[in-house]
């Protein structure tokens, strides 16, 4: 009895010591003061597209009369972080012959990316930090994110930085410029959760259905066809999709793009006739913006009944699909 009761004992001090000094995340969004108070029990993972930038010092103009001093150009990193290039999360696929670019990975593909970076199994929570210099930054979060929950992490140990490093260093927190080599990680995917994704075929029977909200996450221009992108054979937007355009999903706050508060989105949503509890799909050119749509139903407004169809336009009009707005 002694020898059960002891070998019992150490089993539970050696999961107290894997859970030791990991951190209970507030929600989806941290502040840089939350995370500033926190960093050393969480995992940073830093996302750009820009990669130098990363070990780039930022920029600043200092008011002459005030001595103020502003953010003009995002440079460096949260010490600790580690560098993931957006650039190489997602994946060339082909879909019925066709090539289609930028799309959601295998789990092995991105398990390979996700490792190649540095990313280990761990209990602490993840915190996704862009730049925050703009909505696409932004979005760049939002879709690691989103195919970290997709491929099994679990909602309450993911969250992203509000306002990026840019809103950090206007927090007046440092950044280092080192360069970061990554070790080899040991992260895998899980189950996927195909409860928050829409196929190609999902978004057919519910455009024939009516009981999706289809939500275009383009600037205006794209949603009404005035403007197409090089990368979908046809300009426009799906049949009946309500637009709930780039420039609304997040709000500069000097040189940071932050998300806004589950009040503030129902009201935008109001001015653009989007029903906050309805069945909805989003989608953009390639899930990129629409993946920061999705996260502002799914995460912000609580909406479990949203999903992201990650194919998007490019996969849509490439293989034939009828689209409506403005002829080129």
């Amino acid at each position: 009895m002694k020898l059960k009761h002891l070998i019992g004992m150490s089993i539970i001090a050696v999961a107290a010591a894997q859970t030791a000094g990991a951190a209970t995340l507030p929600g989806p969004l941290v502040t840089p003061q939350w995370l500033n108070a926190n960093k050393d029990a969480v995992t940073i993972i830093d996302i750009r597209d820009e990669p130098k930038t990363f070990t780039e010092a930022p920029k600043f103009e200092v008011d002459p009369k005030t001595k103020v001093k502003t953010l003009v150009k995002t440079g460096g990193h949260i010490e600790g972080a580690i560098p993931v290039d957006f650039g190489k999360i997602r994946q060339e696929r082909t879909v019925d012959g066709v090539k289609i670019k930028a799309q959601l990975p295998t789990a092995e593909y991105f398990t390979k990316v996700m490792d190649d970076s540095g990313l280990n199994k761990t209990d602490k929570p993840i915190v996704i930090v862009p730049t925050g210099e703009s909505v696409d930054s932004m979005d760049m979060a939002t879709r690691l994110y989103f195919q970290l929950r997709y491929f099994g992490e679990p909602r309450d140990k993911l969250a992203i930085l509000n306002g990026g490093v840019n809103a950090w260093i206007q927090a007046g927190y440092p950044v280092s410029t080192d360069k970061v080599t990554p070790t080899k990680g040991n992260w895998a995917a899980g189950a996927e959760d195909k409860a928050i994704l829409a196929s190609m075929q999902q978004v057919k029977e519910g455009l024939q259905g009516g009981k999706d909200q289809f939500i275009d996450a383009r600037p205006t221009a794209q949603f009404l066809g005035i403007v197409k992108k090089p990368i979908n054979k046809t300009a426009g937007h799906l049949p009946g999709a309500r637009s709930f355009p780039t420039d609304a999903i997040v709000k500069p706050v000097g040189a940071a793009h932050e998300f806004m508060s589950a009040d503030d989105y129902k009201k935008i949503y109001a001015e653009f006739n989007i029903q906050p509890d309805a069945q909805t799909i989003t989608y953009c050119n390639t899930g990129h913006l629409a993946s920061g749509a999705w996260f502002v139903s799914h995460e912000i407004l609580g909406n479990k009944n949203s999903k992201l169809y990650t194919g998007s336009m490019i996969e849509w009009t490439n293989l034939g699909n009828p689209t409506v707005g403005l002829p080129q």
